[in-house]
């Protein structure tokens, strides 16, 4: 069984920084994709971005510019840098591992479904 820790989270004030963590029980090279993504009550679930195995990685408009995904193997760890953060980036963020897509359209969870427990990121004043 894989297991995704995700750590980071906090509040912060619109303008501020935060990096979010997600250690994986098993060698971030042995999934295609790594992902992040956000969800809010009432709302559907957004991918934030994503990593490939080959290094490609993907923003939607909302955080282009503003988000960094990256990864240190050697830790089985992939980051999450999140600067110029606004209030509509509140939200509890997952991390999600061997993802069935992450390409020029987007991300998608995989058939097997690894997910963390999810962290909780809140901007305000």
């Amino acid at each position: 069984q894989v297991q995704l820790v995700e750590s980071g989270g906090g509040l912060v004030q619109p303008g501020g920084s935060l990096r979010l963590s997600c250690t994986v029980s098993r060698f971030t090279l042995d999934f295609d994709a790594i992902g992040w993504f956000r969800q809010t009550p009432g709302k559907e679930r957004e991918g934030v971005s994503c990593i490939s195995k080959s290094g490609y990685t993907f923003y939607p408009d909302s955080v282009k510019g503003r988000f960094t995904i990256s990864r240190d193997h050697a830790k089985n760890t992939v980051y999450l840098q999140m600067n110029s953060l606004k209030p509509e980036d509140t939200a509890v963020y997952y991390c999600a591992a061997d993802l069935g897509y992450c390409g020029p359209y987007g991300l998608g969870p995989g058939p097997a479904n690894y997910w963390g427990q999810g962290t909780q990121v809140t901007v305000s004043s």
